[in-house]
């Protein structure tokens, strides 16, 4: 598991809403069960609608998807099986958007 890599949901009831999910949690924490994971959500079902610095849009795979920091959950490893992509060139947009939730700036 790598820092950025994307996941389809696995989650039967949101995946239609929130087609995939991002594991943020860096390598140094592989010890725990856990992983951190922020979804990424379809904009429509926003209604076309960001908060800015909060939830960047993010390009994936040909879909304009929202990373919904707000969000953020965690979830067992063992569901993060074959990751499908990465989303490492958007690592600055998805550590500001934390930065934002946590300090405000």
């Amino acid at each position: 598991m790598a820092q950025f890599d994307v996941y389809k949901n696995p989650s039967r009831n949101t995946k239609k809403a929130y087609p995939y999910i991002v594991d943020i949690q860096h390598e140094l924490i592989s010890d725990i069960a856990t992983r951190m994971v922020i979804p990424l959500g379809r904009l429509n079902h926003f209604k076309n609608e960001q908060m800015q610095g909060l939830t960047p849009d993010i390009e994936y795979e040909g879909e304009k998807l929202l990373l919904l920091t707000p969000q953020i959950a965690s979830i067992p490893a063992r569901q993060l099986k074959d990751p499908v992509g990465s989303l490492s060139h958007f690592r600055d947009e998805i550590i500001s958007s934390l930065d934002f939730a946590i300090t405000g700036i």
